[in-house]
């Protein structure tokens, strides 16, 4: 048959320090450092030798995930980066989208799904011309 003990705290009652010796020093966390993983911080790894056994990413930065409104999946390419040939098809290399930054250096004949008007004037300006599907 088990005991009934009665409880620490009862037995405190009446003495102003339950245990702790002086009156501060029971008051708060502050005698233990605080609670929880406070004191934990990141500049004394090498002194929390459990920590990064336990939870090896509790150390370091981990980022966040981005929108998805953010993420666009055109891959675009500008006139500047054009390859040398005249014949271009860029669907097939993989591109969605022509922009205008820089100056044509050969009348081309691009095949493209989508461009924009400034692009396509430069373009048509030389002497070449841009089909979109």
């Amino acid at each position: 048959m088990t005991v009934n003990r009665r409880k620490k705290l009862s037995r405190y009652r009446g003495y102003s320090t339950h245990g702790y010796g002086s009156k501060k020093k029971g008051r708060g966390a502050g005698n233990r450092g605080g609670r929880g993983m406070a004191g934990t911080g990141k500049r004394a790894q090498q002194k929390k030798p459990g920590l990064l056994k336990e939870n090896p990413d509790y150390f370091g930065k981990y980022g966040f995930k981005r929108p998805q409104m953010y993420k666009k999946d055109d891959r675009i390419i500008n006139i500047k980066d054009l390859p040398e040939k005249q014949e271009v098809n860029l669907t097939e290399l993989g591109y969605s989208k022509l922009l205008s930054e820089g100056i044509p250096k050969l009348r081309y004949n691009i095949t493209v799904s989508n461009c924009s008007k400034k692009a396509k004037e430069k373009i048509e300006k030389a002497g070449g011309q841009v089909i979109t599907k």
